[in-house]
């Protein structure tokens, strides 16, 4: 059974209420980079009741336009500027996901989640957030310092939305004045408060403090829910431990399932590559970003970065690439191939009057190949990536490589041209007559020319298919 199948098992047997329950739950924390659409769902694979979105900033959200994705069965929330997502979901985790926004005004905050609130199951404010961007903007733990505009915020949002609303705060450093904090905001008529057990200034390394959530769970009638302790949590039953000692409704986890999700299942952690896989396959049926998946694999792998594999993995640029490396290659291919017979891979359909400014930015790139075959008629091309962690010697790089065999065959050395475009390289590689070229594009000009090389030394016979597969370099 898929895990797409499994999550829709899961919303028939457990099917709710309309109104979201705070109550004895399991909860993916809110996390920046991490809480995307993949990792969503597979926490509620893993067993989490609830998973919140990364935080999503009301300037950026409320500039979006939402557009049904029939190619992923998704609903894309897109920025109009530029064509990219800045929220995706399905139905799938309609019912059990919570998207927090980070705002600081009342008005922006109603239009975001009335644009939103038929595609969630709860808005949450965030009024943690220590870090700057937050702060600055008057946004996340500077709210704490305004408890009437964070009030206001609330009671604007429970007044006007028919889905749940709450927030997520720290504590104070006085205890009483986190109590008064705490009544507060539970009278605006929110569902469920999340308390992170440490103040604003401090952090992972600092101990938190149950003590102050006990005194927050007999001082209002709202569920709390208790964050703040992944430094303690290593197995499941440790998350119950931990819902003891704050005497809390709920739990939400957040740096413990960063690094394993599978500390959701009763069953027991899943070994990481496991856990890799199946984030994977999610990566690839959701067409998820490269760049914010390799963040989340990096996140798993913790040290293991350091190993061979490791290194080599860092060196992934496409998602393919990164599949790759976990035989799953041969998965994101037909996945792609399924994606471009129904449309553009993971694009949502755009309308105009914003349609020619967005596939104009996004062709960029891709027809690039088309301007590199116009001018140098003849160039054989395959889409072929240098991976610098292969090559562990100079003397092995493919341009060295090929600079001996012209000697060995008394040959011209061969000679490369450059071409930049949207900050990414291509190169021709001419050599003996013949130009060749990868249609991977490259982050600068040296691993451009190295990719030209490599595709000279594949189609002259000396290096095999197989490989480069294995390796990676080989992207479709």
């Amino acid at each position: 059974m898929s895990i797409r199948d499994n999550i829709i098992k899961m919303s028939v047997s457990n099917k709710k209420s309309q109104c979201l329950d705070y109550k004895n739950k399991l909860i993916l924390a809110p996390m920046v980079r991490v809480g995307t659409l993949p990792m969503r769902l597979l926490a509620l694979e893993m067993g989490a009741d609830i998973v919140y979105t990364e935080e999503l900033v009301d300037l950026k959200l409320i500039k979006s336009v939402r557009r049904p994705n029939p190619a992923l069965d998704t609903i894309d929330f897109v920025d109009p500027s530029d064509g990219t997502i800045v929220f995706r979901t399905c139905a799938l985790e309609k019912s059990r996901v919570v998207l927090q926004l980070g705002t600081s005004d009342a008005s922006r905050a109603l239009t975001v989640s009335k644009l939103v609130e038929h595609d969630i199951a709860g808005i949450d404010i965030n009024m943690g957030c220590p870090k700057e961007f937050s702060i600055k903007g008057g946004m996340g733990a500077a709210l704490l310092a305004e408890p009437d505009k964070a009030a206001h915020i609330l009671s604007t949002l429970c007044s006007q939305l028919d889905i749940p609303v709450t927030c997520k705060i720290r504590i104070l450093p006085d205890i009483f004045e986190t109590i008064k904090l705490v009544q507060q905001l539970a009278a605006t008529g929110i569902a469920a408060i999340g308390v992170h057990a440490r103040t604003r200034d401090e952090r992972p390394q600092h101990r938190p403090h149950p003590d102050v959530l006990r005194a927050l769970t007999s001082a209002v009638d709202i569920p709390i829910i208790a964050n703040g302790g992944s430094r303690g949590i290593h197995t499941h039953e440790d998350i119950y431990k931990f819902q003891k000692l704050c005497g809390a409704d709920s739990v939400m986890i957040a740096r413990a399932a960063q690094q394993n999700v599978s500390i959701f299942r009763r069953e027991g952690l899943l070994p990481i590559d496991d856990v890799i896989c199946k984030y994977l396959r999610l990566s690839v049926d959701y067409d998820n970003a490269p760049h914010n998946t390799k963040y989340c694999v990096q996140s798993i792998l913790k040290e293991l970065q350091e190993t061979a594999r490791g290194k080599r993995f860092l060196q992934c640029q496409t998602l393919q690439q990164i599949c790759e490396i976990w035989q799953l290659g041969d998965y994101c291919r037909s996945r792609q191939q399924h994606y471009k017979l129904h449309g553009n891979i993971g694009r949502s359909e755009v309308v105009p009057p914003v349609e020619d400014k967005i596939l104009n930015k996004r062709r960029k790139v891709e027809t690039s190949n088309d301007l590199i075959s116009e001018a140098y008629d003849g160039v054989i091309s395959c889409n072929m990536a240098f991976l610098r962690s292969t090559y562990p010697n100079d003397n092995q790089l493919p341009k060295t490589l090929l600079y001996v065999r012209s000697g060995r065959l008394d040959k011209e050395p061969p000679s490369y041209e450059t071409r930049q475009c949207n900050k990414l390289f291509r190169s021709i590689c001419s050599f003996d007559g013949q130009r060749y070229s990868s249609s991977f594009w490259e982050k600068n000009k040296r691993q451009a020319e190295q990719g030209a090389a490599l595709v000279a030394l594949f189609q002259l016979g000396l290096l095999e298919e197989d490989t480069l597969r294995n390796n990676g370099s080989l992207v479709s």
